[in-house]
């Protein structure tokens, strides 16, 4: 009885927060005027700023998984085939792209890559340019550029854990038949390895489409996620936000059902005992060519991160190649203005808060998917695991216009949905984490406990707690850092300045004059080395399973 009253208590909780408000936008975009019409998806399409908009997301999508993809797929092969000195740390220090949103890295790359620039002043002083350009142009670039760096590291873990599967007699056979390397990737690696790149294409497509705070930042309002920023303004007179967000909702769904149903069902096996690939030990010139290959894509990666780290210390930065002046004073700001001060304390308790949530929710979502034989338990399993795909913009317009007018109305106090927001886009972390963990965990260690008179809380504190708590506590550090600077959610939920978490802070003090770009990047750097921390420590807890939290497969 007791199982059947908590497992539908968490049915519901997914029911009436992620469920309902999506099923509210899909009301919403197709009732206008107390009726049911395809107007609204109608004006939508055929009006040329918004289809020109879609068009633009998708094509900036497409260019950054192919991007990404240039450079995560050799990365994972080197990893995968070498063996070299420091290939452990290497590892680790790929992972730093993620530590910085492509939101927070704009504001200093701005500063590198604009008209009056660091790159420009260095091109001019080596003589390769005459004349100053614009590298970022009309913002567009500048989110491809700022949007690969960032997302690589997920095509890089998910490439990696399907060599890990990789059955490299496969390989052997094709060289041995005559094949070259151009067929033998092509006609056996790539259909192998094809389940993990759609699974990281998926996702880093979607985030790419859906990110906000960058073309808000870079000013480049052409692009879907923007206009449905703005349409919340005036959502009661203007549905067009309800539509661009079905359509957005349709993609990510659709991904999501695809990898689901597909790629778990993918032929590319072979079907028998996998012979694992042998490292090759490489030295002299191939060894120093792999190195400074690795250090030059790590050293570009990181141009974001010194560019906020420069730009937070620097008193005067204007056409030099690094600031001409420095100063601590900003960091100063940070911990004393009132305004950046509200946004590290709400967002410390908003982050806490969502992360206890999400440790609760992910336990018992991992224990009744391993252990429980309950109906349902697919559902369970599918809800758990949509807010992975369901892009932050998407949840926070359906809580918007769902609870408007309600006592959960957020322009009055959204510190609740911010708190939700947050937990539910990273419970499937947990889930992830607590499920890995409880399929490595021998059931008889509990059936033993039990004969031996244990009940079920000494059982729980003696067997199960200390053995689930790694990778629990892996997913909760992780969960609660990427909460920390999450972007979309927090800048449509926090309207007022009370409310304001840091990403919000940041994004209001970076349109200020004067001071106040510099103050939002030493406010980012601080989210960044925080990030850090989280992600160093899940990767020490959680070893080489770090990619599990970005796989939707």
């Amino acid at each position: 009885m007791k199982r059947k009253i908590l497992f539908t208590l968490i049915l519901l909780f997914f029911l009436f927060f992620l469920v309902y408000p999506i099923f509210f936008i899909l009301l919403q975009s197709f009732y206008h005027n107390e009726k049911f019409t395809f107007e609204i998806l109608k004006i939508t399409l055929t009006n040329y700023i918004i289809r020109k908009s879609i068009i633009n997301s998708f094509l900036l999508g497409i260019i950054v998984v192919l991007t990404t993809s240039l450079i995560g797929i050799p990365l994972a092969f080197i990893f995968d085939r070498f063996s070299f000195e420091g290939k452990s740390v290497l590892r680790i220090l790929f992972l730093l792209p993620m530590i910085a949103s492509p939101f927070v890295g704009s504001i200093g790359i701005k500063q590198i890559l604009s008209r009056f620039g660091s790159l420009n002043i260095l091109l001019i002083k080596l003589g390769l340019l005459k004349n100053p350009i614009s590298w970022i142009g009309s913002g567009f670039l500048g989110i491809v550029i700022l949007q690969t760096l960032h997302l690589y590291p997920i095509m890089f873990l998910n490439i990696s854990a399907s060599l890990n599967n990789y059955d490299i007699s496969t390989e052997e056979a094709s060289y041995n038949l005559g094949a070259n390397t151009f067929q033998t990737f092509f006609k056996i690696i790539f259909p192998l390895i094809f389940p993990g790149y759609f699974a990281a294409s998926s996702i880093i497509f979607i985030w790419a489409i859906t990110d906000l705070g960058t073309p808000l930042v870079f000013e480049f309002n052409n692009l879907v996620s923007v206009k449905i920023f703005y349409t919340l303004k005036d959502i009661n007179t203007n549905p067009v936000g309800y539509a661009l967000v079905l359509i957005i909702l349709l993609l990510t769904l659709t991904l999501f059902i695809f990898t689901k149903k597909y790629i778990g069902k993918t032929p590319y096996t072979t079907g028998r005992v996998q012979v694992q690939t042998k490292e090759k030990n490489l030295k002299g010139k191939k060894l120093f060519f792999l190195y400074l290959f690795l250090f030059f894509i790590l050293l570009v990666s990181l141009i974001p991160h010194f560019s906020l780290i420069f730009y937070s210390f620097s008193k005067k930065w204007f056409f030099s190649i690094f600031p001409s002046q420095y100063t601590g004073e900003y960091y100063k700001v940070v911990f004393t203005h009132r305004l950046t001060k509200t946004g590290i304390f709400n967002s410390l308790i908003y982050s806490s808060i969502s992360t206890v949530i999400d440790i609760f929710f992910g336990f018992f979502i991992g224990y009744i998917l391993c252990r429980w034989k309950i109906k349902g338990k697919g559902l369970l399993d599918i809800l758990s695991m949509i807010p992975l795909v369901i892009p932050g913009i998407v949840l926070a317009f359906g809580y918007v216009t769902t609870f408007s007018n309600t006592i959960l109305d957020p322009k009055n106090n959204p510190v609740f949905l911010i708190i939700l927001s947050y937990s539910l886009r990273r419970i499937p972390y947990l889930v992830r984490t607590t499920y890995s963990s409880f399929l490595q965990l021998d059931q008889g260690l509990e059936e033993a406990s039990y004969s031996l008179g244990s009940n079920n809380i000494m059982t729980f504190k003696k067997i199960i707690f200390p053995l689930i708590s790694p990778g629990l506590f892996a997913g909760a550090i992780l969960a609660f850092a990427f909460s920390l600077m999450e972007v979309s959610c927090s800048l449509i939920l926090a309207i007022r300045e009370r409310f304001y978490p840091i990403s919000k802070v940041i994004y209001i003090l970076a349109g200020r004059v004067t001071d106040g770009p510099n103050t939002a990047c030493s406010l980012g750097v601080l989210g960044m080395l925080i990030t850090f921390i989280c992600l160093f420590i899940s990767t020490k807890i959680f070893a080489k399973k770090i990619g599990e939290f970005f796989r939707i497969g």
